[in-house]
C-alpha cells in the first residue's frame, strides 16, 4: 500500500471514531438516559478540559521519549477500552469521569496524527503543503461515514454508537504500529524549559492588544461550535414526540441530515484563499460569526416537514461558519506570529477554541437550557434555545466589528503566511 493510502486510512479512522458518537451522544443522553442539560453540558466539556493540557504534555513525551506512532497507537487502544465501559455507566457523575478519561486518550491523537503524517511525508520527499490537505479531507469523510452508519443502523439513541467507536479505535490502535516510524526528535538534545516545550511562551501574544482580542473572540466562537455539536442531533430527535413529524426522514435519520454540515465544511475550505485575499481576516471572521447567527436562527424556525429546507440550509451554512473561523484563524495566527513560536501559537489558538471555549460553551449552555428552556415535563423549548444561541452569536459579531482592529492590505497579503 502506498504511503498516501496508508495515511488516508489513518485519517479516515481517526475521525470515524469521533463521528460515531460526537453528534449523537446528545440523543443517547436525552432520549435514552433522560438526564439534565446541565449534566450533559458537563459531559460535553470533557473535550475542552482534556484539550487544555493533554496534547501539550503528550507532545513533549513524543518529542523526547516515545515514538509518536507508538504513543498514538497506545492511546487509541486505551481509548477503545474506555469506550467499551461507557454503556455500563448508569450515573451522570460517573460518566463524566469516564468520558474525561476517554477524551484524555483521544484529544492528543489529533495532533499526533498530524505529527506522524508530516514526518512520513517529509521522509518520503513529498511537498507537505500540497499533498497533506487531500489526505486530511478523508478524515471528514470518515466522520460523515460514521454518522451515516450509526444513523442507518438506528444506533443514535443506543449504546451501540460507543461500541462502533471502540471497534474503530481498537483497529486504528493496532494499525498505528504499522505506520512509518516517527522517532523522538529532541531526545538528549533539547534543553529548553518546560514553559517552551508546553507552548506556554506563546501567551506572550496576549501582550499585543490585537492578538489578545483575536484570541478572546476565538474562545467565544469555540463556544458556538460546542452548541451545535452538542444539541443539533437531539433537537431533531425531539420531533419524534410530535405526531406530524415522527415518521419523516429527518427525524428517523437525523445524523444523516446533520452530516450535510460536514459535507459543506469540505467544500467551503476551497473558498478560503479567495475570501482571505479579497476581503481580509476581519471580514472573513465576521462572515463566520454572522453564519453562526444564521445557523442557529434557521434551526429556530425550521422543522422536519415544510421547514426542512431551513434545517438543510442551516447545515450548509455550517461549512462557512466553521471553516471561515477555524481555518482562516489558523492562517492569521501563522502570519502574525514570530517564526520561533508559530507552533506554540497554533496550540494557543486550539486551546482557546477546543479548550476554554469548549468548556465554557458546554457548561454554561447546559445551565441556561435547564434554567430557562426546560419545561416541568423535561421537554425543551428548542425555538427559544436556538434563538438565544443566535442572539449570542449576533452580539459576538457586533462586538467584533468594534473591538478587533486590523487593516487588510491586499497587495502585501500580510495576513497569509509566506511560503
Amino acid at each position: 500500500m502506498s504511503l498516501k493510502l496508508r495515511l488516508i486510512a489513518m485519517n479516515f479512522l481517526q475521525y470515524f471514531i469521533w463521528g460515531a458518537w460526537l453528534i449523537t451522544i446528545g440523543a443517547y443522553w436525552f432520549q435514552n438516559r433522560h438526564w439534565s442539560s446541565t449534566q450533559f453540558g458537563a459531559i460535553f466539556s470533557t473535550m475542552g478540559l482534556a484539550a487544555l493540557f493533554m496534547p501539550s504534555i503528550l507532545g513533549v513525551v513524543a518529542d523526547k521519549w516515545i515514538r509518536a506512532e507508538r504513543l498514538y497507537g497506545c492511546l487509541h487502544i486505551a481509548g477503545a477500552a474506555v469506550l467499551c465501559i461507557v454503556p455500563e455507566i448508569d450515573h451522570p457523575g460517573t460518566l463524566f469521569w469516564v468520558m474525561l478519561l476517554d477524551m484524555m486518550c483521544y484529544m492528543p491523537t489529533i495532533s499526533l496524527a498530524i505529527t506522524v503524517a508530516f514526518n512520513a511525508l517529509k521522509r518520503d520527499g513529498a511537498d507537505v503543503v500540497r499533498v497533506y490537505p487531500p489526505i486530511r479531507v478523508w478524515g471528514t469523510v470518515g466522520f460523515i461515514a460514521a454518522m451515516w452508519m450509526v444513523s442507518l443502523l438506528h444506533l443514535e439513541t443506543t449504546t451501540g454508537q460507543f461500541y462502533v467507536a471502540a471497534s474503530a479505535s481498537l483497529l486504528l490502535g493496532v494499525y498505528a504500529f504499522t505506520l512509518p516510524p516517527c522517532p523522538p526528535r529532541l531526545r538528549g538534545q533539547d534543553h529548553r524549559s518546560w514553559l517552551d516545550l508546553l507552548g506556554l511562551t506563546s501567551f506572550a501574544l496576549f501582550k499585543q492588544p490585537k492578538m489578545a482580542i483575536f484570541f478572546l473572540f476565538a474562545m467565544l466562537l469555540g463556544a458556538s461550535l460546542q452548541l451545535t455539536n452538542a444539541y443539533g442531533d437531539t433537537f431533531l430527535h425531539d420531533f419524534a414526540h410530535v405526531e406530524a413529524y415522527k415518521d419523516l426522514i429527518a427525524v428517523r435519520y437525523p445524523a444523516i441530515i446533520m452530516s450535510i454540515s460536514q459535507v459543506s465544511e469540505t467544500l467551503f475550505i476551497l473558498a478560503i484563499p479567495f475570501f482571505l485575499k479579497r476581503f481580509g481576516i476581519k471580514t472573513v471572521m465576521l462572515i463566520s460569526m454572522l453564519a453562526w447567527t444564521l445557523r442557529f436562527g434557521l434551526f429556530a424556525l425550521g422543522n422536519p416537514g415544510d421547514g426542512l429546507w431551513m434545517i438543510v440550509l442551516s447545515c450548509i451554512v455550517y461549512g462557512m461558519a466553521f471553516d471561515f473561523f477555524n481555518i482562516s484563524g489558523s492562517l492569521f495566527v501563522e502570519g502574525q506570529s514570530d517564526p520561533a513560536i508559530r507552533a506554540s501559537a497554533q496550540g494557543l489558538f486550539v486551546l482557546m477554541i477546543n479548550g476554554i471555549g469548549a468548556v465554557l460553551g458546554s457548561y454554561i449552555s447546559g445551565l441556561v437550557i435547564d434554567a430557562y428552556f426546560t419545561q416541568p415535563d423535561q421537554s425543551r423549548d428548542w425555538h427559544g434555545i436556538w434563538l438565544a444561541f443566535a442572539a449570542y452569536s449576533l452580539v459576538v459579531a457586533v462586538l467584533f466589528v468594534f473591538l478587533f482592529k486590523h487593516k487588510h492590505v491586499p497587495e502585501g497579503l500580510q495576513e497569509l503566511p509566506a511560503h
